[in-house]
């Protein structure tokens, strides 16, 4: 009796594992695995079918047994990785003369450096900086010349561009000109050595792009349309105009749509906002975000409106680290809502995953066939059966009381 019982158990057990990959949509095979770990770079196509938050992405295995087994796995996204370093130094002197105000700083170490920040006392200025280096004070060598750092500050603007970005050099001194007839009232200085190892991205083709001016409220709104829906992380604006501009812009996306009797109702969601500006390459980075369409809101105060040349979006290659255990045939399942995100012993020991993994290739998207719920349905659907039932029972009791009082 016992082992009937264990029988019947691992019968469920393996028909309800079988019935995991029947609760996603698709599925698609993936062949060519020789090692315990594996690289999977999802498709451009899966975004518009998984949840945003890709809980519902499974790796699903079927054995020679004909048993349903999961693979663990580990989403990434190959993110640019920017590796800063402060760099010691002492400011020496202050001196000027007719050419402007210098700032002479020491650096007491060996180290490479590639950007000075600097921050001023003054909320306006508009100054052409130079930036020499030296080893002994006696030989200077220019590395940046006529680099131009301005702030604004009013009621309607607060930008600041006051970073200097040059090659790696390294120098023991370095002597900073402020082309200015005003005194530079220098309240800090910052010396780094940033390094950025690339990320891995995938750019997307604008499929429409619509500038509206929007004279009343001085906006200009562009509407930015994707080919489908995929993960971006940055929006890159070329601009035509050649004039000096700085504007207060904010990027939205298309989270949700209503349709009402008036038409359909749009919902967008901020994503980052910034200035757009002649003086930066005018690249907004935010968290990566799956969706289709865009809006950028371009505040013009009582400028012009600018013209745009050119809008490029781009996101993080996404790719899923897999953990094979089992001989069996795989498959990628993916799109269902009801998917909560899956809890993976992987993720907690990421310092073992190999280095160099090798890439999966997909096989051709399936639809998975759903099984049918069998929904029950009423007894009687016509109200009209329930009526006459129950005057069958009133009667029936009806007589039933009748030939009782008439026997008593």
């Amino acid at each position: 009796m016992k082992a009937k019982i264990s029988v019947y158990l691992l019968l469920l057990i393996c028909a309800y594992s079988y019935a995991q990959i029947d609760q996603y949509s698709y599925k698609r095979e993936l062949p060519g695995i020789t090692d315990q770990w594996h690289k999977v770079v999802l498709p451009e196509d899966i975004y518009g079918k998984v949840s945003p938050v890709f809980s519902d992405i499974r790796i699903f295995g079927l054995t020679e047994s004909n048993d349903t087994i999961e693979a663990s796995y580990m989403l990434q996204l190959k993110t640019e990785k920017v590796v800063g370093a402060e760099v010691n130094f002492e400011l020496l002197n202050t001196t000027h003369n007719e050419k402007g105000y210098y700032f002479t700083l020491e650096v007491p170490t060996e180290d490479s450096v590639n950007q000075l920040m600097l921050n001023f006392k003054q909320d306006n200025f508009d100054w052409l900086l130079s930036l020499e280096g030296s080893q002994n004070q006696q030989e200077w060598f220019k590395i940046v010349d006529d680099y131009r750092i301005l702030s604004i500050k009013n009621t309607e603007t607060n930008y600041q561009f006051t970073k200097v970005t040059f090659p790696e050099t390294k120098y023991r001194y370095f002597r900073v000109l402020i082309k200015s007839k005003e005194k530079p009232g220098l309240s800090f200085a910052k010396i780094e050595f940033n390094e950025a190892a690339n990320g891995s991205f995938t750019k997307y083709a604008v499929e429409k792009s619509e500038s509206i001016e929007d004279k009343k409220r001085k906006l200009t709104l562009v509407d930015i349309g994707l080919k489908a829906p995929v993960p971006v992380s940055s929006i890159k604006i070329n601009v035509q105009n050649t004039f000096d501009y700085y504007r207060p812009i904010t990027i939205s996306y298309l989270s949700d749509s209503v349709k009402t009797e008036k038409g359909w109702k749009y919902q967008y969601q901020q994503l980052t906002s910034g200035t757009l500006s002649s003086f930066e390459k005018n690249e907004f980075v935010f968290k990566s975000t799956v969706l289709q369409k865009l809006k950028i809101s371009i505040y013009n105060q009582d400028n012009a409106p600018l013209t745009i040349q050119k809008l490029t979006a781009k996101g993080y290659v996404h790719e899923l680290v897999v953990r094979f255990t089992e001989p069996a045939t795989y498959f990628l399942a993916y799109g269902n809502k009801k998917a909560t995100k899956p809890n993976y012993d992987i993720e907690r020991f990421a310092s073992k995953i190999p280095d160099t993994l090798t890439a999966l290739n997909f096989g051709k998207e399936q639809l998975i066939d759903q099984k049918e719920v069998l929904v029950s349905e009423p007894l009687f659907k016509n109200k009209n059966w329930l009526w006459a039932i129950m005057a069958v029972l009133i009667i029936v009791l009806g007589w039933f009381s009748v030939k009782m009082i008439k026997t008593k």
